[in-house]
């Protein structure tokens, strides 16, 4: 198990009343939440330098890229999730 630190964090009431019907773990939950973000935002800077360095991404890498996250034929995007 990783080492944990307490902390205090401020949440508006009602989000503190769907987060409790959600789950029992509570900073589990949050602590997953801030790991997604933090990968998301790990990758949205690592794709920026990318595109710095070799151009931006072709209409045809997007969709190549699409087709391996979503599958061939998907065009919807996920919801952007936390």
């Amino acid at each position: 198990m990783a080492a944990t630190t307490r902390i205090t964090v401020t949440l508006p009431t009602e989000q503190v009343a769907e987060l409790k019907k959600l789950t029992d773990n509570v900073s589990g939950y949050v602590a997953e939440a801030v790991a997604r973000q933090i990968r998301l935002q790990l990758l949205a800077e690592d794709l920026r330098r990318y595109q710095e360095e070799h151009g931006e991404f072709t209409t045809e890498e997007l969709a190549r890229a699409r087709e391996e996250i979503f599958g061939t034929g998907e065009t919807a995007r996920p919801a952007n999730a936390a």
